[in-house]
């Protein structure tokens, strides 16, 4: 196949439609309204991450004088650095006017967002009483001179730039440190059944006088400012330091990362503008970008529901899986058939019940369990702690590396090992993104395996708003192999043998191949083909090219791909039997699942893995056989309607415009709300 520019969309540029589509439901006016503003506040977060890792990646390409094309998908680094900061001005600007509609209808909820001028009052008094016994004693203000070097301002912190016009007619400079300790929204008393909220930002303009009291000054005013900085780990190789101790200097080094984004208040002045540049090192080859009055607008995601549930959605109440009774051993149920757990539509009490039998039962000798995200407050820790202390074997392998959540999987990995856990750091060089664990049981005098595998993080917080499979089985083929992944941490440079469940980074892509080729073959027969995938991510090449390969062999291909997506689907002699859609709704889709059709007898997959370069060759990942027929019919149901979405589904082309999918059929379907139902209609229905 020769290549050309529409044989791959470049990784940046795709990840950026994906967050384009985050701030279409901050504008869709079906969304509720403070659901709206949340959204304004996740496309602001995933823009932070995304200067944080992909811009400064693209901008580490550029400064070693790479031009990058092999990797970016036929793009130069340099070009690309200006394409991203187009967009991103853009989509900035965009997402100003949304705010800005979303706030004029908060007015007629009688939700008044204000400013310093707009004050009165007894809300003067309420916020003058509010900065002094809560706000000052926090505060951080540095007084800017030419003598004294700029102290490292934070990553992605907000600071206000005071600029004072002394009566000497010289200009003083100040910055006010918004920390993440104040609240960003504080709630002003009521007045006539009406909400008010003044932004921090604004309510430390209203007290600049009470803060500069001691400079004499003309005028004085205050404008935000937000810098970016490169968020990638680099480990030194001091042989003396263990690996907590490097991942955790490391984290700290990225506190003083390269800035890879500035933004600004368009309506500073220039003057201003070009001495903060200046102090800060901003150089041309960061991104400089104008915003609004206001920045990190992710904290949005937190803003104050003021007990408006009409403005929310409405909280769906996790469902039981049928016949998996939370009252009964679990051990004993799934001893009979596998069961699947698809959260946030059921509840995460399973993976916790689960581990709290194992860690009270006499029979079960050892726990062993990957962990990536731990809740903030996580039963799973607890459960496991409480396992150790009864003399179970515990083994957990932690990911210190997953990135953002180094510093919390720190403090457990250490409270887990304080407590008798034996901790595993992943292996050299890959990091553990598998998803699964795995228990020893003493029966009959012989040991039995049971366990589960999951797509998805252990994690309590985010199985309220990420949709993720976890199996639960006690197949002891599958649970085998599982065993021998943990025996490959502890010994690394040993390479086993799998019968059932697809491991990277030995087996995926030639495991993978096989099965794609299997249905080349069928089509090229004329039995039935398909491939059916659902997953987050979609950028190896080699994965991409495989699948043109069958799509012009004649296999029909529907993909869901929620975010990135560097294949281009209905080029003609490429991929036009290939038709990729996106997903973007009140939860996070974040399940992922193979479909391949083996002449009309399925093989289903449920896996941890993206089809991205890292997760088939750099990463610890399983993907999981579903041998149930039960499991393996609701799989197909739940991609079906899925596919079936005409309320929140994308069409992914090479067109990139984000285009809604539409459908002639007057009945609407909308995947997130219809499989809720899919399951409720389930435990409705008696057993035969």
């Amino acid at each position: 196949m020769t290549k050309n520019n529409y044989t791959y969309i470049n990784r940046e540029l795709s990840w950026l439609q994906f967050n384009a589509r985050v701030l279409q439901e901050a504008a869709d006016v079906n969304v509720p309204l403070i659901e709206r503003l949340r959204f304004i506040g996740i496309f602001s977060n995933n823009l932070d991450e995304f200067f944080k890792v992909r811009y400064a990646t693209v901008k580490r390409i550029d400064q070693a004088g790479k031009g990058g094309k092999s990797q970016l998908g036929g793009i130069k680094a340099s070009d690309l650095l200006q394409r991203i900061t187009e967009i991103v001005i853009e989509h900035q600007s965009t997402s100003l006017g949304i705010l800005k509609s979303i706030q004029s209808q908060l007015v007629n909820e009688d939700i008044y967002i204000i400013d310093e001028t707009q004050i009165e009052g007894l809300h003067y008094e309420f916020i003058k009483n509010y900065f002094f016994q809560t706000v000052s004693p926090a505060l951080v203000t540095i007084i800017l001179n030419d003598d004294i070097k700029l102290p490292l301002l934070k990553d992605s912190a907000a600071y206000l730039v005071v600029k004072m016009c002394l009566k000497n007619d010289t200009n003083q400079y100040a910055l006010i440190e918004i920390s993440k300790s104040m609240d960003r929204f504080v709630v002003l008393p009521e007045r006539e059944g009406k909400n008010y909220i003044i932004l921090i930002d604004d309510l430390l303009r209203c007290c600049l006088g009470d803060i500069f009291n001691i400079f004499d000054y003309t005028s004085i005013s205050a404008h935000m400012i937000k810098i970016t900085r490169d968020g990638e780990l680099d480990f030194d190789s001091d042989l003396s330091k263990s690996f907590i101790e490097k991942i955790s200097d490391s984290v700290k080094d990225r506190k003083i990362g390269e800035p890879v984004r500035f933004v600004y208040d368009k309506t500073l002045d220039d003057e201003t503008l070009t001495y903060l540049m200046a102090k800060m090192g901003i150089d041309s080859k960061d991104s400089v970008i104008p915003g609004g009055r206001y920045h990190n607008r992710r904290d949005y995601m937190g803003f104050p529901s003021l007990g408006r549930q009409d403005l929310l959605y409405n909280k769906i109440k996790p469902l039981p899986v049928k016949s998996l009774s939370l009252e009964q051993s679990i051990f004993n149920s799934i001893a009979i058939k596998d069961y699947m757990v698809h959260t946030p539509y059921h509840t995460f009490s399973y993976i916790v019940k689960f581990l709290r039998e194992a860690a009270l039962d006499p029979k079960v000798k050892t726990i062993k369990i990957t962990i990536y995200r731990l809740a903030q407050i996580s039963h799973v820790a607890s459960s496991l702690i409480n396992a150790a202390k009864n003399g179970k074997r515990v083994t957990v392998s932690i990911e210190l590396r997953a990135r953002f959540d180094e510093e919390a999987n720190i403090n457990y990995a250490e409270q887990m090992q304080s407590e008798g856990v034996n901790m595993l750091f992943g292996v050299p060089g890959l990091k553990v993104h598998s998803k699964m664990c795995v228990i020893e049981r003493e029966e009959a005098e012989k040991i039995k395996r049971y366990g589960f595998v999951s797509t998805g993080n252990f994690n309590e917080s985010t199985a309220r708003i990420y949709t993720d499979f976890t199996l639960f089985t006690a197949n002891q083929r599958i649970l085998k192999d599982i065993n021998k992944v943990f025996n490959f941490f502890e010994v690394s440079y040993r390479m086993y043998r799998y019968k059932h469940i697809i491991t990277s980074p030995h087996y995926t892509q030639t495991k993978l191949f096989m099965l794609i080729d299997n249905e080349i073959l069928n089509a090229k027969e004329g039995k039935p083909a398909f491939i059916k995938l659902k997953m987050n991510s979609m950028s190896s090449y080699k994965m991409i090219d495989k699948l043109y390969e069958a799509s012009r062999a004649g296999v029909k291909i529907q993909m869901i791909i929620r975010g990135i997506c560097c294949l281009v689907p209905g080029v003609r002699d490429m991929s036009e039997n290939i038709e990729v859609i996106s997903i973007v709704d009140k939860f996070l889709e974040h399940t992922r699942l193979y479909m391949f059709s083996n002449n009309n007898d399925p093989k289903i997959y449920i896996s941890s893995a993206d089809w991205m370069t890292r997760n088939i060759d750099n990463r610890v990942e399983v993907s999981c056989p579903i041998y149930d027929e039960d499991i393996k019919q609701e799989m197909q149901d739940i991609f079906d309607i899925c596919w079936n979405d005409n309320v929140k589904a994308r069409i992914i082309n090479q067109n990139q415009d984000n285009s809604y999918k539409n459908s002639t059929n007057e009945v609407k379907v909308r995947a997130q709300f219809n499989i809720y139902d899919y399951y409720k209609n389930k435990l409705e229905v008696k057993d035969a």
